[in-house]
């Protein structure tokens, strides 16, 4: 089997274009090389970013009707989209706004029509797709909403180590009353599901953090732990879900405890990232879970400072690309 994988490289005045080069032109992991890459981009936008970097690049037509073929190496295959304006290096043009969302659009449609197995997505900038006029929140809640799907779960993976979001971008003042039982249940659930037919896990092992330090110390630092996290996974316990906590993230987040776990919930975004990507800066992901579709991206900004510069680091794409491809395979196996 040879995956489909469209890449869309996200903003073009950030560091998208000059990773799209990267992927292509200097060298790729064994498991990339075994893919049909398709970016969807501007052709000149990424012509111009090789010539910048004395680059050869082969774009290469793509014809969904041909069967899937490898993308050789210093190529991609194109899905053409064109810019509304020619985009320079970290410049921000709220004109291309609109080009970005169609690259995203086209993705999504594919991979819903089955024509991409799955969709790794480049960095964007909220700020200028907002500025052209587009109420856009981020990727996951772009792809939630072209799927027609309610709740979407992020996971971030670095490594062996997985960790997913019961709230995401929250004020922490906000977090204790956004974390209720039904959410816990059904960001648990969905969990569950996609490393049991995702990541072909067969009886997922779920490490749970506590919201307060030491887990509320028995009611003592906050009662959430009591009335909220633990009722509800004992009810998903009784649905034969494999839960352990709620623990104290200082204990969840040791080695020990992390053998025990497939995966780690933490309750807020800087609960569980900082040990994430600690662990694996770099070469940390972002996984969207819940969605009909395969989407990974990479886990970093824009990065307008250093944008047409040939120093931008391809690690995260590089794993993303990776996770790409290892779960559309597990997905036809």
């Amino acid at each position: 089997m040879i995956p489909r994988i469209a890449f869309t490289p996200g903003e073009p005045a950030g560091i998208g274009p000059e990773l799209a080069v990267k992927l292509a032109c200097s060298g790729r992991s064994s498991t990339i090389i075994q893919a049909q890459i398709i970016a969807i981009a501007d052709p000149d936008l990424l012509q111009q970013e090789a010539a910048r970097h004395g680059k050869r690049l082969k774009l290469l037509p793509f014809d969904p009707a041909l069967p899937p073929e490898t993308t050789p190496e210093d190529a991609l295959h194109l899905l053409p989209v064109s810019l509304a304006s020619p985009a320079a290096p970290g410049q921000l043009n709220a004109a291309n706004g609109a080009y970005v969302l169609e690259t995203l659009r086209v993705a999504a449609e594919g991979c819903l029509q089955r024509t991409f197995d799955a969709v790794v997505t480049g960095p964007v900038h909220k700020g200028v797709i907002n500025e052209a006029g587009v109420a856009f929140s981020g990727h996951t809640e772009y792809f939630a909403e072209k799927a027609g799907v309610e709740k979407v779960v992020m996971m971030l993976a670095a490594d062996d180590l997985r960790v997913a979001l019961a709230t995401t971008h929250l004020p922490l003042k906000d977090v204790s009353g956004t974390v209720t039982g039904q959410s816990l249940q059904q960001v648990l659930t969905i969990l569950h599901r996609s490393l049991r037919d995702q990541f072909r896990i067969e009886r997922p092992r779920i490490g749970v953090c506590g919201l307060n330090p030491h887990a509320g110390e028995g009611g003592h630092l906050g009662r959430e732990e009591i009335e909220v996290i633990e009722p509800a996974l004992n009810t998903l316990r009784a649905l034969g879900l494999n839960l352990i906590g709620p623990l104290p993230a200082d204990t969840l987040f040791t080695p020990p405890q992390l053998a025990r776990c497939d995966a780690v919930l933490a309750m807020y975004h800087d609960q569980g990232l900082p040990v994430l990507k600690f662990k694996g800066f770099g070469r940390a992901i972002n996984i969207t879970l819940g969605l009909p579709f395969i989407r990974t991206s990479v886990d970093h900004g824009t990065a307008l400072n250093i944008a047409g510069q040939g120093i931008a680091d391809s690690g995260s794409l590089n794993a993303a690309l990776n996770q790409a491809i290892e779960l559309a395979k597990l997905r036809h196996i």
